[in-house]
């Protein structure tokens, strides 16, 4: 199965955009990405094993988080995972007289 990188995770997968991998479970595709790429885990992975909050998992288009299997999700060849960290940050807004809110 494919797994998408997204670009700010790219220097920690060899720069490459797509990783493939053998696995039959979500879960173990994401142990072959980070087995294959180690410096990725700790970018999606905290001390404590669980997922980063702030990292989403689509498979094909569902979040895993609300699929009932959740990492146990079984896989096919067929199927592609791709990580999107949040991102927060931005600006405040501006109000048309010119105060923040």
């Amino acid at each position: 199965m494919k797994i998408h990188i997204p670009t700010p995770l790219r220097p920690y997968a060899d720069k490459q955009a797509t990783v493939t991998v053998e696995a039959s479970t979500v879960g173990q595709a994401l142990e072959a990405l980070t087995s294959t790429h180690p410096e990725l885990k700790k970018h999606l992975y905290s001390d404590g094993g669980k997922l980063r909050a702030f990292v989403n998992i689509y498979l094909n288009d569902e979040d895993i988080r609300y699929l009932a299997a959740k990492e146990a999700t079984p896989v096919k060849e067929s199927d592609s995972l791709t990580i999107i960290p949040s991102i927060a940050g931005g600006r405040p807004s501006i109000s048309p007289r010119g105060k923040r809110g």
